[in-house]
């Protein structure tokens, strides 16, 4: 089924971030950071979320693309952060409250934990990568991020 943009009451704005898991984020850095040459910014860890996590920042200004480079805390836990190696990515949306509820009607499943803040200060929601007999959409095998764009990011 294809819905007609017209009828979608929000709109993806640009890629926001790419989150790049492995068991150690030594060796991410090495890559990333030093080879390649992407300016560290800031970092995150959560117990609850089980990631050790490094925020690189690629581009300048508000267009800026994240690039956070994580590492689980224990890797025995869930969530793995680590497994897949690109655990997810994050799309700027204009409205996440809007987005949520219509891609919801739609049957779009949703990961738990549902609208909160995420680590750069954004609200967030992830689409899971599977559906379930409830909820069929998916991410079609990704973990997506919708992340609300701070009013006046793209005009």
């Amino acid at each position: 089924m294809s819905i007609p943009s017209e009828g979608r009451p929000f709109r993806i704005l640009g890629l926001q971030q790419i989150a790049i898991g492995g068991p150690d984020k030594a060796a991410l850095s090495r890559l990333w950071v030093d080879l390649l040459g992407l300016a560290p910014h800031g970092q995150f860890r959560s117990e609850r979320e089980n990631v050790d996590e490094d925020i690189l920042l690629l581009g300048h200004g508000p267009h800026a693309i994240e690039v956070d480079l994580m590492q689980p805390l224990d890797p025995e836990k869930k969530p793995r952060v680590d497994l897949p190696p690109l655990n997810h990515i994050g799309l700027w949306v204009d409205d996440i409250e809007v987005a949520v509820r219509w891609l919801d009607a739609q049957g779009m499943r949703f990961a738990p934990g549902g609208i909160r803040v995420g680590a750069a200060g954004h609200r967030v929601c992830f689409i899971h990568p599977k559906g379930n007999e409830e909820k069929p959409l998916s991410g079609e095998g990704v973990l997506i991020e919708l992340v609300e764009a701070p009013t006046g990011l793209f005009v």
